[in-house]
């Protein structure tokens, strides 16, 4: 009897790890959003920040003079739309998405588009 369990134990036990080992990890992404309301440094370490907190980003580096955003994301833990929404919920356009408007209020006058008062070029502040 006791040889019985013992086996039934490393049976599941093999089954068990045999599954887990399969289990496949995601990828990681490498995606270009165009982010053309990143103004300045202020906007570009705002967004770098808030992507930093963001479930399955790895890096990402903004580019306010090419108003663009590279990002890196683990494929099994978000998405290419969760990343926009994210960049959205900062306060800026990403891509086809809107920047969040309670968010973008929040924004400094420097860091707004210039139909809102904002610095008319990109530049370093």
């Amino acid at each position: 009897m006791r040889i019985a369990r013992l086996v039934m134990v490393l049976m599941l036990g093999c089954f068990g790890m045999t599954a887990m080992a399969q289990v496949k990890k995601g990828t990681l992404v490498t995606a270009k959003i165009a982010t053309p309301t990143v103004r300045c440094e202020q906007c570009k370490n705002r967004i770098e920040r808030y992507l930093s907190g963001e479930e399955g980003v790895q890096s990402s580096k903004v580019d306010f003079k090419k108003g663009e955003t590279t990002v890196k994301f683990y494929s099994d833990r978000t998405n290419i739309e969760n990343v926009k929404t994210a960049i959205a919920n900062a306060g800026y356009d990403a891509d086809n998405v809107t920047a969040n408007e309670e968010s973008y209020k929040k924004l400094p006058t420097c860091c707004k588009k210039p139909e809102d008062g904002g610095t008319p070029d990109k530049k370093k502040h």
